[in-house]
């Protein structure tokens, strides 16, 4: 993990906040970038808006699928949902 930032900020009446300069330094975001913001156990995690994001999730958690034939699992997925879908009609 990077180095850690401690920046105190308030949020406007307009409900804003603004990004201090060495954590925008440190992201290399600027005006006009946009940001994703997330908030996870009590915190509020805001990070650059990924350019592309197939790339950035390509080979996200390949180890879940390790041994796992995709195209049979797949064909498994797609007849449980047929199935779920005709019990319902």
């Amino acid at each position: 993990m990077g180095r850690r930032l401690g920046s105190v900020v308030r949020v406007s009446r307009k409900h804003q906040v603004v990004v201090p300069r060495e954590a925008r330094e440190a992201l290399g975001v600027g005006a006009g970038d946009e940001l994703v913001v997330e908030v996870e156990n009590g915190r509020v995690l805001m990070k650059p808006k990924p350019r592309n994001y197939s790339k950035h999730m390509l080979g996200l958690h390949k180890s879940v699928w390790k041994g796992v034939k995709t195209e049979s699992y797949v064909r498994t997925e797609r007849e449980a949902w047929k199935k779920e879908t005709s019990s319902r009609a």
